[in-house]
């Protein structure tokens, strides 16, 4: 199954308390960070351990630590983003769920190490239930002298608060994140300046995700060399994966980097293979990232294995990659309707813009119309043509980063299965069924990546 991290004890009895999870040997890494090592001491073992932002862009978590600045006099803030809005993924819920002390002994690790004295949780509305867990686990915590003032008698104090946001996708977004959590409406801001230098409140702030952040517990109590040598090349580490779709095995999986795509779907330690039909593509890192064929996912662009890293994802480009994204994976088999998952990522993309850059808001609207169009049977040739400017005019364009989740699975939905949007306009009564595919599979023609 491979070296497990942060789902060790996943399945002990009475690991969401306290008591058990010290015994399993919880909040050791505040006890090594806080007695025997400097602030910067670590983040120099995150900085060697390699560990990549678990949240979906993949940068080095101990250089964006570096870039935290320090005016004297000022306060520094570390905010969790737990505002897990990503269509197909579910692992920070379920990290949170399970193993809430994890995430609490890493923000105070982590908070340590940035000097910051107040540390937020900002979770997704949806989310309210794991709220509650995250609120029990600080009390318990507080209560037993890892949090407030003076922790382990060092003279460092440090306090956590959770924030409910109101389950808009946008806020996944640091900068909105930030005006979510400062009460105002949540549109990203203009960077820079970077939060790093004026984030919350105006204040040096480092934003990271619920499984990063829980992450720097084995980084610290192990040290950065050791959690550097899992994984393959700048691919280090443990990744937590949400899996679901047209699999025999869906949930929560913690795999080694470097595992090759064919064995995490196929073997049973993990996906377990396809669900009694036949795979026919693979979207391995959230709805944002771009959807490839099946045989793609399993080989490279130079017809090597892929793997299950940042940088074999990503081979070949947007041509014939894709991106680790988030780890939110589904597969699909071949009843599924490639142009119909793709209108329906494009409804959540137009529902969740936030409207204030022209392009996302106007072209993630224009993009739904048309693909609607395509799949009820009422769809032109010139529609596939269509749509292609109309991402491509997004993307690139826009403040934050939505605008370019809406665009990219168009635009690789076009790119790998144009043969089956042109099919859609061919035979419109056939579409009109929505169990077309599952009736009738269409095959697709492989062919080179291109539009």
């Amino acid at each position: 199954m491979g070296r497990k991290l942060l789902l060790e004890h996943e399945n002990v009895p009475g690991i969401q308390g306290l008591e058990v999870y010290r015994a399993k040997g919880g909040y050791r890494s505040v006890e090594k960070a806080l007695r025997t090592m400097s602030p910067e001491a670590v983040v120099e073992e995150v900085k060697k351990s390699g560990l990549r932002g678990r949240g979906g862009a993949g940068f080095p978590t101990g250089m964006k630590w570096s870039f935290l600045a320090k005016p004297p006099g000022v306060p520094r803030y570390l905010v969790v983003n737990a505002d897990e809005s990503e269509p197909g993924t579910f692992k920070d819920r379920y990290l949170m769920e399970r193993i809430p002390h994890l995430l609490i002994e890493g923000m105070i690790t982590s908070s340590f190490a940035l000097g910051a004295n107040l540390a937020f949780i900002y979770i997704r509305g949806e989310y309210f239930y794991v709220s509650r867990i995250l609120e029990r686990a600080i009390a318990e915590a507080r209560a037993a002298g890892w949090l407030g003032r003076n922790i382990l008698g060092t003279g460092y104090d440090l306090e956590i608060h959770v924030h409910v946001g109101a389950g808009a996708y946008i806020c996944g977004e640091e900068t909105a994140l930030l005006e979510s959590l400062e009460g105002k409406r949540g549109n990203p801001r203009i960077k820079p300046p970077f939060p790093a230098v004026k984030g919350l409140y105006e204040c040096p702030t480092v934003v990271n995700n619920v499984e990063t952040i829980a992450a720097v517990v084995p980084i610290v109590n192990d040290g950065g060399e050791e959690y550097a040598k899992i994984g393959v090349g700048r691919s280090t580490g443990t990744k937590l994966i949400s899996a679901g779709g047209n699999i025999r095995r869906p949930g929560v999986y913690e795999i080694e980097l470097g595992v090759s795509c064919d064995e995490f779907i196929n073997s049973d330690q993990w996906c377990g293979g396809v669900d009694g039909r036949a795979f026919k593509a693979v979207v391995p890192g959230g709805s944002s990232v771009p959807i490839v064929p099946y045989e793609l996912f399993l080989k490279t662009a130079a017809g090597e294995d892929r793997l299950m890293t940042y940088e074999s994802l990503s081979d070949g480009g947007f041509a014939t990659g894709t991106m680790l994204g988030s780890g939110g994976f589904y597969a699909y088999n071949d009843a599924q309707c490639i142009v119909r998952s793709t209108w329906n990522h494009t409804r959540f993309y137009h529902h969740e813009s936030c409207g204030q850059c022209s392009p996302c808001r106007e072209g993630t609207g224009w993009m739904e119309k048309v693909l609607h169009r395509i799949e009820h049977g009422e769809g032109r040739m010139e529609d596939i043509d269509l749509l292609w400017d109309i991402q491509r005019r997004i993307e690139g364009n826009t403040i934050c980063p939505l605008g370019d989740a809406a665009a990219w699975p168009v635009a690789s939905a076009i790119r790998h299965f144009r043969d089956e949007f042109e099919f859609h306009v061919r035979h419109p009564q056939k579409v009109k069924d929505p169990r077309h595919f599952e009736k009738e599979p269409f095959v697709r023609k492989p062919k080179p990546a291109t539009v």
